[in-house]
């Protein structure tokens, strides 16, 4: 428990200490954003404020995780689930730097976006699969069953890592909203951590959760003194691509991937509008919103950027709850197994 807390104010601390430092320094590099409005007239002031802020929250969560991790589990869990969020945060970066420094605003291209997050997610999935402390066994919210789905682990946990980091990725549209559910989201892991380790199950790797999840969750907090409306700073992918490998990476050792779902449902729905407007666009040649992701619809709406980060961190606190009363199955340790 003490090690939460001191991961979550010393990552806090860490980011507020940095933002007067690096704030100014991407801005004299002129590592700002230049936004393409796509109708959104409210955003062509945003145009030079800096972007790749992320980099403070990596540096932060990273760091403190490790730091303040489990001893016995420091190496062969806790850096391991650092790397794969540093490598997901390094593929944003790249996007961002293109963008910002090369001035191709298309940033990677899709194929070499696409490919560095598979071999990430299969590098990920498979690492996971072969951990003593995590396996190839998934819990299922609301039972007393865990699934273990044998070698298809693999496939199942890529596709999870691939589509979270996306979908963190996506809602990162509007000033402070992907900090703001994301601090709701990982203080609830840690909390869901915290009740596991208590009742005795999986006590490595609930340890491991509850320091990177509010490690986490202390750098978001952090972040948002200066990304609040209006932000003085953007993470850019550097930061949303760190922000869903800790939130992928932590949901998988803690053996709760179906979770992800119903915290993150924000995310999913983020995602899912995008996917609509695209097929409607190419398939029915009309759209199905203003605009698309979601945020952007109520946006186009005439809807305030603080009210909407209120509504979709209102939303994730609720099912957030839902998720920790999911938690019956720790009230024992003996589970029922499923093979798949």
């Amino acid at each position: 428990m003490q090690s939460m807390l001191f991961a979550l104010l010393v990552a806090f601390a860490a980011v507020l200490a940095m933002g007067p430092f690096v704030i100014p320094m991407l801005r004299r590099l002129n590592f700002s954003a230049t936004e393409r409005s796509y109708g959104l007239v409210s955003h062509n002031k945003k145009s030079g404020t800096p972007l790749m802020g992320g980099v403070m929250i990596m540096l932060a969560l990273g760091v403190v995780a490790l730091v303040f991790s489990p001893a016995e589990t420091r190496w062969s869990l806790m850096l391991p689930a650092v790397l794969f969020t540093l490598g997901f945060s390094l593929t944003g970066f790249a996007d961002d730097f293109i963008k910002v420094v090369l001035h191709r605003p298309e940033g990677l291209s899709f194929w070499q976006k696409i490919l560095l997050q598979l071999a990430l997610s299969i590098g990920a999935a498979f690492f996971c699969y072969k951990s003593p402390y995590i396996g190839s066994a998934i819990y299922v919210p609301f039972t007393h069953i865990q699934w273990d789905l044998g070698v298809w682990y693999i496939p199942f946990a890529a596709f999870v890592i691939l589509a979270t980091t996306n979908s963190v990725n996506l809602i990162d549209g509007v000033d402070g909203l992907s900090s703001s559910v994301t601090t709701v989201v990982m203080v609830t892991l840690g909390l869901i951590a915290l009740f596991m380790n208590n009742a005795g199950l999986d006590p490595e790797a609930t340890s491991v959760v509850m320091v990177l999840a509010l490690a986490t969750a202390g750098a978001c907090m952090g972040f948002l003194r200066f990304n609040t409306y209006p932000a003085r700073v953007f993470m850019g992918d550097t930061g949303s691509f760190a922000l869903g490998g800790a939130y992928v990476m932590a949901s998988l050792v803690l053996r709760q991937p179906l979770l992800i779902v119903l915290m993150g449902f924000m995310y999913v729905l983020t995602s899912v509008s995008d996917i609509i407007q695209v097929f409607s666009v190419m398939f029915l040649h009309k759209r199905v919103f203003r605009m698309a992701p979601l945020h952007h619809h109520f946006e186009m709406g005439g809807m305030p950027e603080t009210r909407i980060v209120a509504m979709y961190t209102l939303v994730t606190a609720i099912l957030c709850v839902v998720a920790l009363l999911s938690l019956t199955i720790s009230q024992s340790k003996t589970t029922g197994m499923v093979k798949s």
